[in-house]
């Protein structure tokens, strides 16, 4: 199993049917292969927040959402994620490209990369950093439960290495 497909799969067969998204060259892949299923709705956005209160409206209207994007959008999702997923406790998968890891070409990722994990722990969500596109798939798949049952986002961290 490659990484694209651990990702992809891990969606599907985790029951996601509804996917908000924010360009990212490491999600890239997975992006098409979800515009390509007739299965998903997928929704590509321009701003992460944005993304995080279409999501509570799809679930709303019965979906299974997930958000794919960079973790540098974590930041701009802050407010979003603990004033309205949170609050109402709406479940949410949110699988990231987490930048600024270990073998990160572009400096001005790594502040945001090492402060990751850390936010999410700030927030009190639980997180996953497989290593391995089966410990992906397995994380993913499981990943929409474990959100309904916290009533809270429930995140993927892809390291640069994953891929």
């Amino acid at each position: 199993m490659d990484s694209n497909d651990a990702v992809y799969d891990g969606l599907k067969d985790g029951g996601i049917d509804f996917v908000v998204s924010v360009p990212c060259v490491n999600l890239s892949e997975i992006l098409n292969r979800l515009d390509e299923d007739p299965e998903i709705i997928h929704v590509p956005v321009t701003r992460e927040e944005e993304g995080i209160g279409i999501c509570a409206g799809a679930y709303l209207g019965g979906k299974k959402p997930a958000i794919l994007m960079q973790n540098s959008g974590l930041g701009n999702s802050v407010n979003a994620l603990k004033s309205l997923t949170e609050l109402y406790e709406f479940p949410l998968l949110m699988v990231m490209s987490h930048r600024g890891t270990e073998g990160e070409s572009i400096v001005g990722q790594v502040p945001m990369g090492e402060s990751t994990p850390r936010i999410l722990e700030a927030m009190d969500f639980s997180f996953f950093k497989p290593q391995t596109p089966e410990e992906a798939y397995n994380d993913i798949r499981r990943s929409w439960e474990m959100s309904e049952e916290e009533g809270k986002p429930i995140s993927i961290l892809l390291e640069i290495k994953y891929w």
